[in-house]
């Protein structure tokens, strides 16, 4: 597995997490895939540092506890009015090392002045230290989470010792946004991927990058939405930051 030179490195844990298709989120019952998806921890190292001149790719996880659900019965609101009576199925007690690494978002031409690999990585390795910079959930809303720095690979997992392979089957990968894309027959579209994880030995499952998922679905047509001085303020939001390096 390998580890780019701008690699980020952090353990994220909570009480209860939800990772589930985004087709399941429309209303009813919800239930957790075993596993995190690639779009969930995307989403958790985004609120730990993001800005649009990079893209996150998610490398790799590692399984800490065991896998363990709970089912609770929850009221929901209904989009037509009132709520209902649904029943989610949560992990719990969850614990993972993640690795992720950033890429330069190339669909973003107008930010090509803020394309300093050494800043956006000092910047993103002290948001870890301090936890993140925005709110951290797994999965959805009600899930909060903490994050603290880690070496990935070490301590201890639950899987240290098992015996072969877990296969997960065919399982929800992340989305591809128009201003993500990186291949010509996604460019200008949402894009669906879905692939099959396999966890190995110490309860590592290493992820394809979104590009390279074998299965793929086109939801819609998207512009790529353009950032600049005035047209989005959080531009500005590192400066601080940025002048320390």
């Amino acid at each position: 597995m390998d580890k780019y030179r701008n690699t980020v490195e952090y353990e994220v844990y909570g009480d209860y997490a939800l990772f589930s298709d985004p087709i399941m989120r429309v209303g009813g019952e919800k239930c957790s895939y075993l596993i995190p998806t690639s779009e969930a921890l995307k989403g958790v190292t985004e609120s730990i540092y993001w800005k649009p001149t990079i893209m996150w790719i998610i490398d790799a996880v590692r399984v800490m506890n065991p896998i363990q659900t709970e089912t609770k019965g929850v009221k929901p609101l209904v989009y037509s009015g009132g709520n209902d009576l649904s029943y989610y199925t949560y992990l719990k007690k969850v614990r993972y090392q993640v690795r992720a690494h950033f890429e330069f978002n190339l669909n973003h031409p107008e930010l090509e002045k803020d394309r300093n690999e050494h800043k956006h990585h000092n910047i993103a390795r002290r948001m870890v230290q301090r936890g993140g910079r925005r709110d951290i959930f797994l999965g959805t809303r009600e899930c909060q989470a903490f994050v603290e720095p880690c070496e990935f690979g070490s301590g201890e997992s639950y899987y240290d010792n098992m015996e072969g392979e877990i296969s997960y089957g065919f399982m929800y990968h992340g989305i591809t946004y128009a201003d993500e894309a990186i291949l010509p027959e996604e460019k200008n579209k949402m894009t669906v991927n879905f692939w099959y994880p396999v966890m190995k030995k110490g309860g590592i499952i290493e992820f394809k990058r979104p590009e390279d998922c074998p299965t793929k679905r086109t939801v819609k047509d998207m512009d790529v939405k353009k950032f600049g001085e005035g047209k989005f303020t959080g531009l500005n939001e590192f400066t601080d930051e940025e002048v320390a390096d």
